[in-house]
């Protein structure tokens, strides 16, 4: 006979007792069925219920031709009566997931035409994509509607319909179906067929949030959350807030202008940086203009000034100029140029000497060392830089 599924008489049921009508080894793990279960197998984009079965935990739960199947790593005797008992906790909040998804998949479907096309429930956050785009504030909007509709208390209606019933339904599905089809509906909101669970009445999902948005297969993407992990999601946004307030000294609602503000003073200390160190190349440049192969450590040069001070010298000196920048302990990073020149061989054997990585042009390159000073000094010696 096949499993009575109570999780569907009663989707807040979370303990019973069953009888053990089989129990044999699988490949990883025993296969137990029961009687009768309140564990929800995988199915319709929800994880499978995880729990004990007296004191055996339950590590996975499937479906296969009607029977469902727990999956232990101890053997339970056949014929045994056992307390199955479900992880609440975990159950309520794919339930809250699943509802909420259906809620905010409806309203959209109502508003634009669009089918979700693609669902996963991951541990964080829920993502659905749907087959066009919708504009930034046109998902706040939807997310207050769906979050009113939470509110309000709308009770869960589940039917089982007639081919001829079903047939003039206009129910959400990816696909056309027949035979027996569990139609879940919240009423106002969202039609569709499903075979997972879902909470009574909607304001069991607590609160919906819609993280983000993109782009992704023609459609948008969107990430979202529901009941218990959307207070865990604000009490993360909250600290993070907190901090940054401490840190800017800026009341809790205004640290964004605060940052904003920031990052403006950090622009224009940057742009004045940039204009010295210009100054500080130009003039470096200038003492050196004709002379020969140049070697020059700068601990204090940004990146790009490193790279542009090589360019100069290699413009203005002849033979081989190169510029260093770093410190003993975390290593050095160098840009050596040539005007006209072929620096492979000597690079290859600065890297291996000095362990260092990096490469480039036959007449320009860039790379690391692990190396001292005095090391990188004395290597650049012995080919005649001084």
């Amino acid at each position: 006979m096949a499993t009575e599924k109570l999780f569907y008489q009663d989707s807040a049921a979370s303990i019973c007792e069953a009888k053990v009508l089989e129990c044999r080894k699988g490949k990883k793990y025993y296969e137990i069925r029961l009687d009768r279960t309140v564990f929800y197998p995988e199915g319709g984009g929800q994880p499978y219920d995880t729990g004990v079965l007296n004191q055996t935990k339950v590590l996975e739960v499937h479906e296969k031709d009607g029977d469902i199947w727990h999956y232990t790593e101890e053997a339970l005797e056949e014929g045994q009566v056992v307390t199955a008992e479900i992880d609440w906790a975990r159950r309520l909040d794919l339930m809250q997931q699943h509802s909420g998804e259906h809620i905010v998949s409806g309203l959209i479907h109502a508003r634009y035409g669009y089918n979700n096309i693609g669902f996963h429930m991951g541990p964080e956050t829920v993502t659905i994509d749907f087959d066009g785009e919708i504009p930034e504030e046109a998902l706040r909007e939807i997310e207050h509607e769906a979050n009113q509709y939470v509110w309000e208390n709308h009770p869960l209606m589940i039917t089982w319909p007639s081919p001829e019933e079903l047939a003039v339904l206009p129910y959400r599905s990816k696909k056309e179906l027949t035979g027996a089809v569990r139609i879940v509906t919240w009423p106002g909101a969202d039609m569709c067929a499903c075979c997972g669970v879902h909470v009574k009445y909607s304001g069991e999902i607590g609160q919906i949030v819609l993280v983000s948005s993109q782009r992704a297969k023609g459609g948008v993407r969107i990430e979202m959350m529901c009941g218990g992990r959307t207070l865990t999601y604000t009490n993360q946004l909250k600290e993070q807030n907190r901090r940054i307030s401490n840190l800017l000294s800026a009341k809790w609602n205004v640290t964004a202008q605060a940052a904003e503000k920031l990052f403006e003073e950090y622009q224009q200390m940057k742009f004045r940086m940039v204009g010295m160190e210009l100054e500080k190349i130009a003039q470096m440049v200038k003492e050196r203009a004709g002379q020969g192969s140049q070697l020059i450590f700068d601990a204090q040069l940004s990146p790009d000034s490193v790279r542009k001070l090589a360019v100069e010298l290699m413009e203005n000196c002849s033979g081989r100029c190169a510029v260093f920048s770093g410190d003993d302990a975390q290593g050095y990073r160098y840009v050596i140029g040539e005007k006209e020149g072929d620096l492979r061989a000597f690079t290859k054997e600065m890297n291996q000497k000095l362990q260092g990585r990096g490469g480039g042009k036959p007449f320009f390159v860039q790379g690391s060392v692990q190396a001292s000073r005095e090391e990188i000094e004395e290597f650049f010696r012995a080919y005649g830089n001084e």
